[in-house]
């Protein structure tokens, strides 16, 4: 076939948030280290991780002899009825480094929000659940119910379930911020569920620690059930390993995704206690088809043990104050309303949402793949960029919003 990959893929495909032929598509060709090879010959510098979830970028060493390994072996076996290595070893060192006792593995984090809402519905016999405004917990039913109706999931009111909201976690304590969080926690809730600390796809925004802190003590005095969607957070990405160690406190359930597996395949997984598992008091009732799949455990075990190999922490801060540095000019650009910087997390937010159709061109002309949505340009790089890396990025998210502004 002569024609490009983005000829034939819009003949046929559809892409998540866009409409079938959106522009623009680029073809991916090739993909090593932090760099991404187009169908044009041009290579840009990833500062999205993915998705954030590459965090050891691409073709690593150590994750492809993991798949390697494994697949000669077997690929997949059912869970049900059986075991396997994978699943064993990696769920031994998730209950090691997080102090939960029960691994229960799911397909994608999404997947891993609605398992834990189920577990704590069952746990409960409680239907509904709390959460704030401005979060974001994935692109399925039960996930959607508890992302802000308000944002991208507002067409399907009516067919998710409707859950309890209050206000957003302010970035700075008030006098009562916390009122409307006691005042809805009188009600019967199977649970409260939150991002800790930084809230993503909802608005790549931060809070203080110490209204979920207080938050979390507030459900346990009314026996309500604590979710926290580390999804985003979890893996170092906040300078924390996990988000919730930056308010310090732990809840009863845990949802993790995306760094995973270092960005490799797909796989999810939901941490609990042998307070909930006795609630369940018996079988809990889900089951993926491929839950455990063994390629998915084995790099996913290789992944977290290489990131805990290194001095994650100090790369993270390394890569927080180059961010710093690079998106700095942003501030005094027209039509930019904040920047700011969270672990490895770099935001420029405008006053107005952007044009994708302009801005996505210039980001990958100026070098780097970064991938804005409404009013937010943002990157999240692996922890395997450079300086050099973190500068291009940067520096093409600075420039590309430079006059003509991208409406």
């Amino acid at each position: 076939m002569t024609d490009s990959l983005v000829q034939r893929d819009r003949e046929v495909l559809w892409h998540p948030y866009a409409p079938p032929r959106a522009d623009p598509l680029f073809g991916v060709v090739a993909a090593s280290g932090t760099r991404l090879t187009l169908e044009d010959g041009r290579t840009v510098v990833d500062g999205m991780s993915s998705w954030w979830a590459a965090i050891h970028g691409y073709r690593h060493p150590v994750l492809d002899r993991a798949l390697k390994d494994q697949v000669d072996r077997f690929s997949h076996v059912m869970f049900g009825g059986l075991t396997h290595a994978p699943a064993v070893e990696l769920g031994e060192l998730l209950t090691r480094i997080t102090g939960f006792d029960r691994v229960f593995f799911a397909d994608s984090g999404s997947v891993a929000v609605e398992v834990a809402l189920k577990l704590c519905v069952q746990a409960t016999g409680v239907p509904r659940v709390l959460t704030v405004r401005g979060g974001y917990h994935g692109d399925t039913a039960g996930a959607m119910s508890v992302t802000d109706p308000n944002g991208m999931h507002g067409l399907f009111r009516g067919h998710v379930v409707e859950q309890v909201f209050v206000d957003r976690p302010p970035v700075t304590r008030l006098d009562g911020d916390l009122d409307q969080l006691r005042a809805a926690l009188q009600q019967p809730l199977a649970a409260l569920i939150v991002e800790p600390v930084v809230q993503g796809a909802g608005g790549m925004r931060w809070y203080d620690p110490t209204w979920l802190a207080e938050a979390v003590s507030l459900a346990r005095a009314q026996g309500v059930l604590v979710v926290f969607d580390e999804i985003a957070t979890g893996f170092g990405r906040t300078g924390e390993l996990w988000g919730m160690d930056l308010a310090g406190v732990r809840p009863d359930v845990m949802c993790i995704g995306k760094a995973l597996t270092g960005g490799t395949m797909t796989l999810g997984a939901v941490l609990t206690t042998t307070e909930v598992e006795e609630r369940i008091g018996g079988a809990f009732m889900h089951g993926p088809t491929f839950m455990a799949n063994p390629l998915a455990c084995a790099v996913a075990r290789a992944s977290t043990e290489l990131l805990l190999s290194q001095d994650w922490r100090a790369t993270v801060s390394r890569i927080g104050t180059e961010l710093a540095a690079g998106l700095a000019p942003a501030r005094d650009l027209p039509g930019v309303a904040d920047v700011r910087v969270k672990g490895a997390i770099g935001v420029i937010e405008l006053t107005e949402p952007c044009d994708m159709s302009v801005l996505q061109p210039r980001l990958v002309a100026e070098g780097a793949w970064v991938r804005p949505f409404g009013k937010l340009v943002y990157t999240m790089p692996p922890y395997v960029s450079t300086p050099e890396d973190v500068a291009t990025v940067t520096g093409a998210m600075v420039r590309s919003l430079q006059s003509p502004p991208p409406r």
